[in-house]
This record gives C-alpha cells, sequence and structure tokens, in this order.
C-alpha cells in the first residue's frame, strides 16, 4: 500500500468520525463512496464488505459510552437486532449476486432518499420509559420486527449501518425520546454490520488493511466531532441539514458516474 492510499484512507477514516461525532449518525452512509473515489478501491463489493466490518467496530467503541450513561434500551435492540440480523444475511447474499455498476447506482439513489429524510422535521411526540414487556409486547412487537427485518435489508444490501435508518424506525415503533434512540441504535448497527461482515469475509470482499486505517482515522474524527459538536451545540438543526445536503450530492454523483 502506498502512502497516497495510506493517507487517503485515514482521511476517509476521519472524515466518517466527524460526522458521527457532529450529528450522531449517518457517517457510515460515506464510507462506501469514500472507499471508491478517494481510497480508489475499485471493486463496489470490497467497499461494501471493507466498510461493514470498519463501521461495526466503529459502532462497539460508541456503544460503550452510551450504556454507561444508561441511553440504551436493551430488550427493544435485541427484538429490533434479531429481525435486522436476518434481514442484514439476506440483503448481503443477494446485494453480492448483483452487478457492481448496478449496486452503486441503487446506493446513490438511497442516498439521495436518505439526505432529503434527513431534512424532514421529527416528530416530538415522546416516550422515556418505554420499556419491552409481558404488556407492552402486544403493542411494540408488531412495529419492531419489521422495521427492522426491513433496515436490515438495506443494511446488508449496502454493507451500511443503517443507523439513519435504526433511529428513526425505533423512534417510530416505540416513541422513544432521539439521545435512547440513538443509544439503543448502536447495539443494531453493530449487529448487522457484523452480519454484512461476516457474508462479505467470507466471500473475500474485505480489505483488512484498509479497515484498520479507517477505524483509526475515525477514532480521531469521532474525538474531534464530539468536541466541535458540543461547541456547535445550538446549530446542531444547521449541522444535521447541510449533512443533508452533502448526502443528497455525493448520492447524485455516484448515480451519475456510475450511469
Amino acid at each position: 500500500m502506498d502512502s497516497a492510499t495510506l493517507l487517503a484512507a485515514l482521511a476517509s477514516g476521519g472524515v466518517i468520525g466527524l460526522i458521527l461525532g457532529l450529528v450522531g449518525g449517518g457517517g457510515s452512509i460515506l464510507a462506501v463512496p469514500l472507499l471508491i473515489y478517494v481510497v480508489g478501491v475499485e471493486s463496489p463489493h470490497a467497499a461494501i464488505g471493507t466498510a461493514a466490518v470498519a463501521v461495526t467496530v466503529n459502532a462497539l467503541a460508541s456503544l460503550i459510552g452510551h450504556a454507561r450513561a444508561g441511553r440504551v434500551k436493551w430488550r427493544c435492540a435485541s427484538v429490533f437486532a434479531i429481525a435486522g440480523m436476518i434481514g442484514a444475511a439476506l440483503g448481503a447474499e443477494l446485494g453480492k449476486a448483483i452487478d457492481g455498476k448496478r449496486l452503486l447506482v441503487l446506493f446513490g439513489l438511497l442516498m439521495v432518499g436518505v439526505g432529503l429524510s434527513m431534512l424532514r422535521k421529527r416528530g416530538t411526540a415522546e416516550a422515556p420509559d418505554v420499556r419491552l414487556t409481558r404488556d407492552s409486547a402486544a403493542t411494540l412487537l408488531p412495529r419492531l420486527v419489521p422495521i427492522g427485518l426491513g433496515v436490515g435489508l438495506a443494511a446488508g444490501f449496502f454493507g451500511i449501518g443503517g443507523g439513519f435508518l435504526i433511529v428513526p424506525g425505533l423512534i417510530f415503533a416505540t416513541a422513544m425520546p432521539l439521545p435512547y434512540a440513538i443509544g439503543t441504535s448502536l447495539v443494531v448497527v453493530s449487529a448487522l454490520g457484523m452480519t454484512t461482515a461476516v457474508s462479505y469475509a467470507a466471500s473475500g470482499f474485505v480489505d483488512w488493511g484498509l479497515t484498520g486505517l479507517l477505524v483509526a482515522g475515525g477514532v480521531g474524527g469521532t474525538i474531534a466531532g464530539i468536541a466541535l459538536g458540543r461547541l456547535l451545540g445550538a446549530r446542531k438543526g444547521l449541522l444535521e441539514r447541510g449533512f443533508a445536503a452533502v448526502v443528497i450530492a455525493i448520492g447524485g454523483y455516484v448515480i451519475a458516474s456510475s450511469l
């Protein structure tokens, strides 16, 4: 690996971590375009597999802090994750069977859709004390299972962590507050990322050297992003809208270049 590729991989990891630290999610959707267009990974499948491993490691590292702060609803996360892992396993097999160029076009369309959805205002109804119990199961399970399955399919198919889909999915299913949804989503991101990563690694679609560089860069980027986010806390909404615009623009570029 030459020095230019090494620096590009570290910088890409830093960008992903910075976005995660600033807006609490969404960095993983940039991983595949960064690997292909900045680092120079030629195979879309290898980019997806490598991104999946890096996303899993970063999610597990972030989960520790949220768990210590008590912002994880473990039972809801477990149900969502189990359904999502089934979907991710199916999605990964489907993604590997599709031509790389066509896969990139679909990925670009997903990015545009995600960016547009991020511009919409979230609902304000919250249930801070939501818990999955025998009494609440009849209400929560019919929401958690199908949403988890659908998110898992997308995560496995595109090799993404899916935090930008999991967070609104958890809020819709349970009405838990955003900080709890972010913390709980990291359990699911880790599970889905691991499922996708194992599938792609078994097919030889993971560059382990690049994975290490992405993770190393991501640690530094996350620390910087969290610090910058505290300084710009009052402008978090503006940051999220700006990031949404970047995601839409990159998605458009991915579609255009693939076609």
